[in-house]
């Protein structure tokens, strides 16, 4: 079985409405939060930049809490901008939902592939896993893959899932001998 990887190669873009320039893309830039204490109850943002017009907005993570609620670790990450910490917040289905934005993954992750040869034994089994949940069509990643064209891939690919369905979990795969 030959393993397959999606790894992220940036931080996606945020699909979200600018209040200036009525663009549709933002980034975290750097990753930066923000703590504002009110007496005994804190609120997180993080700090997100338009593309467009560089204005900067906030992504509400959590308002009004305890400072007693917080995990100690996390409030350290917090006020160090820690980037694994930005990225698992930015990476957060209920942050997005919250704050309405979807993610643009578009030229932000790569497919990484062990260099084997095809031609050796048939049929092929391959198990692509995600690192991260970049949702991508499969008849797509695996074209790329295999530098195949996607009707090529509908041809002879086997798979349990839909090939034309965006995912984001792994999911396993047989290429077929060429007819």
């Amino acid at each position: 079985m030959l393993p397959w990887v999606v790894r992220r190669t940036r931080l996606p873009l945020l699909s979200l409405r600018c209040v200036d320039c009525r663009s549709q893309s933002a980034t975290t830039g750097e990753g930066r939060f923000r703590v504002n204490a009110s007496g005994k109850l804190l609120d997180v943002w993080l700090l997100v930049r338009c593309v467009s017009c560089d204005r900067t907005s906030k992504l509400t993570v959590r308002e009004r809490a305890t400072v007693g609620s917080f995990d100690p670790a996390e409030l350290d990450g917090y006020h160090a901008n820690d980037p694994e910490l930005v990225a698992a917040t930015l990476l957060d289905p209920l942050l997005a939902r919250r704050n309405r934005f979807t993610l643009d993954w578009q030229g932000a992750w790569r497919l990484d592939t062990p260099p084997a040869r095809l031609d050796a034994a048939w049929p092929v089994q391959v198990a692509v896993v995600f690192e991260d949940p970049v949702p991508v069509r499969p008849e797509r990643l695996i074209a790329h893959g295999l530098g195949f064209s996607r009707s090529e891939v509908l041809r002879r690919i086997k798979c349990d899932i839909s090939l034309r369905r965006p995912t984001s979990a792994g999911f396993t795969f047989i290429v077929m001998m060429r007819d």
